[in-house]
């Protein structure tokens, strides 16, 4: 069982390793094939066993076998972390519907992260993937109606983010959500549902509040990658998505 566990960690990470890759390369409108994995800094062509998630960097010491630079210490902190959450899902559900969205929704998580913070834009290719994954998901585990009503709730969030991006942008004379955002709010609806999903905005703007406080003081900063508190708040109500279907059951 033991080797079960390793060889999902593993595959985790290389997903991982594999998002970091697109990621940069399409924020720089590169090609995601050709050329092959290759230092960034040398441009010197790396050899399988200089990919092996997290490994090859602890026995590389974070550097270039090549070129001796220091590598990126976020690629194998991500691999780590979406190897980790692999095995844990694994564990808790086995192959099952829980187990392939919680991996599509944190693969999505990573992509954004990576791509809001460092360039505020979430790409559309990742959410277009995403959302083709997780209707056929909710076609084939549970049934046509859940996944329609799927697209129903998510199209439905994105009128209303749509929306009070229109009326924000009115009021402060600036664009108040970014076209990402309100995408990503179909994502989020078409996963979670109308209910739940407006539970997961109301979350990612208390997500949001602190880091955008602490923008504002630091560096002066008004412009905040939303992205990120979205795509969290949404991975959020889908694992304790039970807990707050009792929350909104109260209100």
């Amino acid at each position: 069982m033991i080797a079960i566990y390793v060889l999902i960690f593993f595959l985790g990470a290389s997903f991982a390793s594999f998002y970091g890759l697109i990621s940069i390369r399409l924020l720089e409108n590169k090609s995601i094939i050709k050329p092959g994995s290759h230092c960034d800094y040398c441009k010197h062509k790396l050899k399988f066993y200089d990919l092996i998630p997290v490994i090859s960097f602890i026995f590389l010491k974070g550097k270039c076998r090549y070129c001796g630079k220091k590598l990126l210490i976020y690629e194998p902190i991500i691999e780590f972390m979406l190897g980790i959450f692999t095995v844990y899902m694994f564990i808790k559900y086995g192959i099952s519907y829980k187990f392939f969205m919680a991996f599509i929704l944190f693969s999505l998580l990573i992509i954004i992260f990576i791509t809001d913070f460092k360039e505020m834009i979430i790409l559309d290719s990742p959410l277009v993937i995403s959302s083709i994954l997780i209707f056929i998901l909710k076609w084939y585990f549970i049934n046509i109606n859940e996944a329609l009503i799927g697209l129903f709730s998510g199209l439905s969030l994105f009128l209303i983010m749509f929306f009070t991006g229109y009326v924000g942008s009115k009021i402060f004379k600036r664009e108040a959500l970014g076209g990402g955002d309100i995408k990503l709010s179909f994502v989020i609806g078409l996963t979670l549902g109308l209910e739940h999903g407006l539970v997961s905005l109301v979350l990612s703007t208390f997500l949001a509040l602190p880091y955008s406080v602490l923008s504002l003081i630091i560096k002066n900063n008004k412009e905040v990658p939303f992205g990120p508190f979205l795509v969290s708040a949404l991975n959020i109500v889908f694992l304790f998505y039970n807990k707050f279907s009792y929350i909104i059951s109260l209100i």
